[in-house]
């Protein structure tokens, strides 16, 4: 056994990292500590195992151990699993021979970062350990960002500080580290494009391309060639060659909206790339491979079309990894002032116009709508509010050609469940309106024990603060903070 000290090779210009290496094979471990020493690594190096767990022990700023799997006294799978349990940031790569390739695959189920096979490939070795040291970053500024959440209204250009909101940032920010093929769920204009775009910025891939696809917009005979590509002469109008959008998105992210319009037999080629990694051009017989995260999104039910028929089990399952789906405007209300505010300003600027006030009754009548178009919607009468307004005011008056106009919601039906839900939340408004937020008087009008209408008011994402200051014109300023 043998145990050799960091050391920092002053002539390379690369930040060092700091490793530890485990190897109960000593003409290996001098060998591999030479060459990550070479490429700029601070090293600590070891034989034993139990001597790395102290060694680990006493080095918090260690970032990424590198080790045998299989050692006396301790395999690497178990060396890493203690080492985690003292900092579930450190980054593991594993060295296994290959009878043992499936003990390293559990490695990685347990938390390994990768496994690398002996005889060690050294170009192999430093890519990994350069994507492991990344995704290191990336945990530490994620888990950094988590903790600013719940002050924050705005996250990688998604509005919201509803619950449903908060619950999708943190979802994008669990996914995002991995490569896992994600799908999102939600009615068209709940902005599932921004989500995907929010997945990728937080991912290792964010230096890549983003390459976005609404395969609803694109007719069946020319997706293909979108998505695969062509070779010049393929047919009559292919007078040069064309990358599709996986040769595009490589190293990137490929996302793929509207996925559940795509035709049964562009189901068929889709599955085949997500299961080979390979494309292959129209009018070409040489197959490229392609490294690309996948994102999905609908608006239609999957499932249900799986058991209809209309679409592949086999893709489902393929690309219903994670589900993350994005709520309907109206089912988060309470974000409705903030994104009027936001899409405010820059109307206002594009407009050169000024406005500063807006009437109570106009957000009374935004949360009381049902918005079909969700989001997209809001922002499309938010341009027409600041176009029509001729003063420093926006007032009920504006709304007379609007859907809003009767501050009714549409008349078609809703499930019973959601029209309970509704009317729940609609006589919460009324009686702390009554009350001015009064939350004993409100108890005694409902005839509810103080506790439990507050608990009621908490469930249906009402602020009674918000009550307490009704009946005056709001400055368009507050409106991020309402």
């Amino acid at each position: 056994m043998q145990k050799t000290e960091a050391t920092e090779n002053p002539g390379v210009s690369r930040t060092s990292a700091r490793i530890l290496l485990v190897d109960d094979e000593q003409a290996i471990l001098e060998v591999m500590k030479m060459r990550l020493e070479l490429l700029g690594y601070q090293v600590t190096a070891t034989t034993d195992p139990l001597e790395a767990l102290e060694i680990f022990s006493d080095r918090q700023d260690i970032e990424l151990l590198i080790t045998d799997q299989r050692m006396e006294n301790l395999s690497g799978q178990d060396l890493m699993q203690k080492c985690l349990e003292i900092n579930p940031y450190l980054q593991t790569i594993i060295f296994t021979a290959y009878g043992t390739i499936e003990q390293a695959v559990e490695a990685i189920r347990a938390g390994a970062f990768s496994y690398v096979t002996k005889p060690v490939d050294h170009q192999e070795l430093e890519i990994k350990i350069e994507q492991a040291l990344e995704k290191r970053i990336l945990l530490r500024k994620i888990h950094d960002f988590e903790g600013l959440l719940e002050g924050q209204h705005e996250f990688a250009g998604i509005i919201g500080k509803s619950a449903r909101m908060k619950a999708v940032f943190k979802q994008i920010l669990q996914v995002a580290p991995t490569d896992i093929t994600v799908s999102i769920f939600g009615e068209s204009g709940t902005g599932k494009e921004l989500v995907a775009q929010a997945i990728h910025l937080y991912s290792s891939r964010s230096k890549g391309p983003f390459v976005a696809v609404n395969c609803a917009a694109i007719p069946e005979t020319m997706l293909e060639d979108e998505l695969f590509g062509h070779v010049r002469g393929a047919f009559t109008s292919a007078v040069t060659s064309k990358n599709g959008v996986f040769a595009s998105a490589d190293k990137g992210t490929l996302f793929l909206d509207e996925v559940g319009e795509m035709a049964e037999s562009m189901q068929a080629k889709l599955l085949r790339v997500i299961e080979t990694g390979e494309v292959k051009p129209l009018g070409s017989d040489r197959i490229r491979k392609v490294d690309v995260r996948l994102i999905v999104a609908t608006k239609r039910d999957l499932k249900k079309m799986v058991a209809q028929g209309t679409f592949r089990e086999d893709l489902f399952y393929r690309i219903h990894v994670v589900p993350l789906v994005m709520p309907s405007l109206r089912e988060r209300r309470e974000d409705i002032p903030v994104l009027f505010g936001h899409f405010l300003g820059p109307a206002l600027k594009k407009m050169k116009k000024q406005i500063n006030w807006i009437d109570e009754d106009v957000l009374e009548a935004l949360k009381r709508y049902d918005w079909p178009g969700n989001v997209r919607e809001l922002e499309n009468l938010v341009d027409f509010l600041a176009a029509t307004c001729q003063g420093e005011v926006i007032n009920k008056e504006l709304l007379a050609n609007t859907p809003l106009a009767d501050f009714s919601r549409s008349s078609s039906f809703v499930p019973l469940k959601d029209a309970r839900f509704e009317f729940t939340r609609k006589y919460l408004e009324d009686l702390l309106r009554f009350t001015k937020g009064n939350i004993s008087a409100a108890a005694k009008l409902a005839g509810y024990y103080r506790a439990d209408l507050y608990k009621l008011i908490e469930k249906h994402g009402l602020e009674v603060e918000e009550f307490r200051k009704k009946g005056r014109r709001i400055s368009t300023a507050e409106l991020g903070k309402l």
